[in-house]
């Protein structure tokens, strides 16, 4: 006979307690610690957190949260076809000229994939903060970057004006965002601290698409499903307020530019919204017109066929998984409720003192 009173080794080992491995982490549940057999132990894993993610309570979460987005979304048609070909002409001069060097120098912010022109006013973001994180913003000093060109004024804001979009002598501040296919920008919200509500957006040259509330990953690059999904089509006007602008990120990913796509975003500077400090390494003396820059050229640039061969990546094998929970509505509120409701939005936030995550861009 065996030592300790066993014939059978199997005998042996189930009466031993079951062996804890004192450097690892697992939990358990579901189990008792006696060794009786009576509960069955299950080892916690990472996979356990994602499947009560996308369970039924989760995903009714997800669809409060879709409707709350949409429900404080303004979308329009607001530019034929025709008159969207001459704003997409005026924006291609306004390339041109960046490309000869003809801008001042905050004026022109180059990416991969995606060139941003500030007219009005500018500010620093992302890795031209010294200090990282949201609310680290800040405007550039006055003059340090160009004048909202006349033809911004003259063929976009006073349509939005007189369609009653947004009230006159709003935008200060314009921004064109041209991307090349397969271009994105990280999920953000848009600085609080500097911007009012509403913001307010209108595309050009391709449709495409507004995402809200995914996480974006790298190397290689990866996005997770959205909670809501806005279509955007060529000449059509977004008002973003309330939730949509102020409580949940937003986002482009890059599989919904698949052509070159232009966007203008119109917003209007707070008063108190900080600048650059004057001894900051950020800054230079405003003059009228710098001698013109070297034209400077992103290291990155979109292949000719890339238009026909969009980014297959893990996030669109996951969106043929689960289809987003929204779809394009149109909302029929009119652009007043949407202004107003803006503007309440703003107090509401400066009384309440609630803090929202936000993400650079």
């Amino acid at each position: 006979m065996a030592s300790g009173g066993y014939s059978d080794l199997r005998q042996k080992l189930k009466s031993m307690p079951p062996h804890r491995d004192e450097g690892k982490t697992s939990k358990y549940v579901d189990g008792t610690s006696n060794g009786s057999g009576k509960g069955r132990k299950r080892e916690y894993r990472e996979s356990d957190g994602d499947e009560a993610e996308h369970g039924e309570d989760s995903a009714e979460l997800r669809e409060q949260e879709a409707r709350r987005v949409s429900s404080s979304i303004l979308q329009e048609d607001a530019f034929t076809p025709e008159e969207c070909a001459l704003i997409e002409g005026k924006i291609d001069e306004v390339v041109a000229q960046g490309e000869a060097g003809l801008y001042r120098e905050h004026t022109v912010d180059r990416a991969p994939l995606r060139n941003k022109y500030f007219f009005g006013e500018g500010y620093t973001y992302g890795a031209q903060l010294e200090k990282r994180g949201p609310g680290q913003e800040r405007l550039y000093r006055k003059g340090e970057v160009d004048d909202i060109p006349g033809w911004v004024d003259e063929l976009v804001i006073k349509r939005l004006v007189a369609n009653g979009v947004i009230p006159e002598g709003f935008v200060n501040s314009a921004v064109i965002n041209d991307y090349q296919p397969g271009g994105c920008i990280v999920s953000h919200v848009d600085p609080l601290h500097i911007f009012a509500r509403p913001i307010v957006s209108v595309s050009f040259f391709s449709d495409s698409a507004l995402c809200f509330g995914c996480r974006f990953q790298f190397k290689p690059i990866r996005v997770s499903e959205p909670v809501f999904v806005l279509p955007v089509r060529r000449g059509s006007v977004t008002v973003l307020s309330g939730y949509a602008a102020d409580d949940i990120t937003h986002c482009i990913r890059p599989q919904d530019i698949k052509e070159r796509r232009a966007v203008i975003i119109l917003r209007k500077t707070r008063a108190d919204a900080p600048r650059v400090d004057c001894d900051s390494p950020l800054s230079s003396p405003p003059v009228e017109r710098p001698a013109p820059l070297k034209a400077k050229r992103s290291h990155r640039r979109a292949r000719p066929d890339a238009a026909h061969r969009p980014r297959v990546l893990e996030m669109d094998k996951e969106e043929n998984r689960h289809p987003s929970f929204s779809r394009q509505r149109r909302r029929s509120g009119s652009s007043e409720t949407y202004w107003r409701r803006g503007q309440d939005s703003d107090k509401h936030r400066e009384s309440s003192g609630r803090k929202v995550k936000m993400r650079r861009h």
